[in-house]
């Protein structure tokens, strides 16, 4: 009675994930053309008879652009708030959630809960199935207490970690894209990530995909180390933004060493402790080196905003 979860695309240039159990699923944003999503699924073993439903995070092209033709072609409802439909610009008929309340498709249940992005109405998503849990949590300005304690709840998680803060601070972006990315209403930074993990990990947890990294101001391979020196027996993968992931199976059962080694998840520490962390822990990463003035060229992405 497991999950089976994916990313068949983490990035600024498209994003689309993967859940479902043993006979339906769904995808949380498609922003890869359709042909490309079903390409990355075949690859993977993985059955578009199966997928019943996209939900919407928010309106940006990256989370967006293959799901009027998917959606078209498969007859898939998309799960997508009125204002994040007005302002994506897209013509079709979508189906209003609200944050905190339950959405069945078929035996899988989906939650959103609003997050802190630069768009009209963002939300996250915990997709749960025979009390396994998986959250899908990107394009996170900031780690609040809700992204916390459904953090803390997870058997897997999608976790955002785009940029790392020396990279982005020494590198070629102009000040003003610097300070969107890490001023609240942009993207987590490793250090935010890596905070959030250490402070609200639970013992459930299995397996952490990092998403959504930035290709200019962070690396795979940065990031894996980072984390797995943290791991205390969670499986860490790092999403690509060139293609999809492998197959993960969760299926609720902890087989992390964190008990033998002496260092316990933070199942335990009550919820108003974490918030105060990850608020330090955020003033900390957000208050640095004043940004030195240099002239900067920024290239736009394949999708026409710029590589985050």
């Amino acid at each position: 009675m497991s999950l089976f979860i994916a990313s068949l695309n983490s990035g600024s240039n498209g994003n689309c994930y993967y859940i479902g159990n043993a006979t339906e699923a769904v995808l949380v944003d498609a922003g890869i053309s359709c042909r490309e999503t079903e390409r990355r699924m075949q690859r993977l073993g993985l059955d578009m008879a199966r997928v019943k439903a996209i939900f919407v995070s928010h309106e940006h092209i990256d989370h967006i652009r293959g799901i009027p033709v998917l959606a078209k072609k498969y007859r898939l409802p998309v799960y997508i708030t009125a204002a994040t439909l007005q302002h994506s610009g897209m013509a079709l008929g979508g189906i209003p959630f609200r944050a905190l309340e339950p959405v069945a498709i078929g035996g899988l249940q989906v939650v959103p809960f609003i997050k802190h992005h630069d768009a009209a109405d963002p939300h996250s998503f915990i997709v749960s199935y025979n009390n396994i849990r998986i959250g899908i949590f990107t394009d996170i300005g900031v780690p609040c207490e809700q992204l916390a304690h459904h953090f803390s709840r997870c058997h897997a998680a999608f976790l955002e970690a785009n940029y790392d803060p020396d990279m982005l601070e020494n590198g070629r972006y102009p000040i003003y894209l610097k300070n969107r990315i890490r001023g609240g209403k942009g993207h987590l930074s490793n250090l935010q990530a890596l905070e959030l993990f250490n402070t609200c990990r639970p013992d459930t947890l299995q397996l952490l995909l990092l998403s959504h990294l930035s290709r200019d101001n962070n690396s795979p391979e940065l990031v894996q180390e980072l984390f797995s020196r943290h791991a205390c027996g969670v499986e860490i993968a790092v999403a690509s933004r060139y293609g999809e992931s492998k197959v993960f199976e969760v299926d609720g059962e902890w087989r992390g060493t964190a008990a033998s080694t002496g260092v316990m998840p933070a199942q335990a520490v009550p919820l108003p402790d974490r918030r105060e962390a990850i608020t330090q822990a955020l003033q900390a990463y957000t208050t640095g080196r004043k940004p030195k003035k240099r002239k900067s060229t920024v290239t736009q992405g394949s999708l026409g905003f710029p590589e985050w």
